[in-house]
């Protein structure tokens, strides 16, 4: 893959990246008495915001099933390390067997997304 052809992917999984950054801050938002009151929100909200002049870069260069495949395995596999990681949420068993399939699932899908 070239450098030029490997951009747009690059710029799906930073975007899978500052999709999963607003997260965290929607997160942290939920955790408050008031979450719909909390700078927390807005600032997951604003991350959103910014994701779309991403999208629009990443559209205009792959065809929305490849950007659905690179973005739903990245946002996976970032959630459940930021939920383990940072929050110290456990997996059990079939969580884990769970987050696989999803994985070989998106694989497979991907086969189809030329």
């Amino acid at each position: 893959m070239s450098a030029a052809a490997l951009l747009p992917v690059l710029a799906v999984l930073a975007l899978a990246g500052i999709t999963v950054a607003g997260d965290y801050f929607l997160k942290l938002a939920s955790l408050e008495d008031r979450p719909f009151c909390s700078l927390w929100l807005a600032a997951g909200a604003l991350l959103y915001a910014v994701s779309a002049f991403g999208w629009v870069y990443a559209m205009q260069h792959l065809k929305l099933a490849a950007i659905g495949v690179i973005y739903a395995l990245g946002t996976i596999l970032m959630l459940t390390a930021l939920g383990v990681l940072v929050f110290g949420e456990t997996l059990n068993t079939r969580e884990v067997a769970g987050i696989g399939l999803a994985v070989l699932a998106i694989l497979l899908l991907a086969r189809f997304a030329g």
